[in-house]
């Protein structure tokens, strides 16, 4: 089984899931995405195969959020892509992707033990 979370290591949620990979015995990649940002076409790609609205993963609470007018409904998902691209810090983390064989998973960890769910599902499949 592969598992990548996209974390942020200030985050305490973020840290909970990647302790509870780490517990269940498990070597993840880890992809801090404000160190390493996720492209453009790679943020598209992940969220595409997520299959979530992109605005799901976003940061709402963040200031810069609210700054750069993202709040607006009417902003497209090409100006939120452009945003999420130009300043990672509006991706909301952590994010896994746990693959096992043909098996895809990709979520928002959000509360933390959702992580655990994906486990047991890959394990279970």
């Amino acid at each position: 089984m592969k598992i990548t979370i996209y974390h942020n290591p200030s985050c305490g949620t973020s840290r909970n899931a990647l302790f509870a990979i780490r517990a269940a015995g498990h070597l993840p990649r880890i992809v801090d995405y404000q160190k390493t940002p996720l492209s453009r076409d790679e943020l598209a790609a992940l969220i595409a195969r997520m299959d979530v609205p992109l605005r799901s993963v976003m940061r709402p609470t963040e200031s810069l959020f609210r700054e750069l007018g993202l709040d607006d409904s009417a902003i497209g998902d090409d100006a939120l892509l452009d945003a999420m691209a130009k300043h990672p810090i509006l991706l909301n983390r952590p994010i896994v992707v746990v693959e096992s064989g043909a098996r895809w998973a990709g979520r928002l960890c959000r509360p933390s033990e959702t992580v655990k769910e994906m486990l047991a599902a890959a394990l279970a499949a």
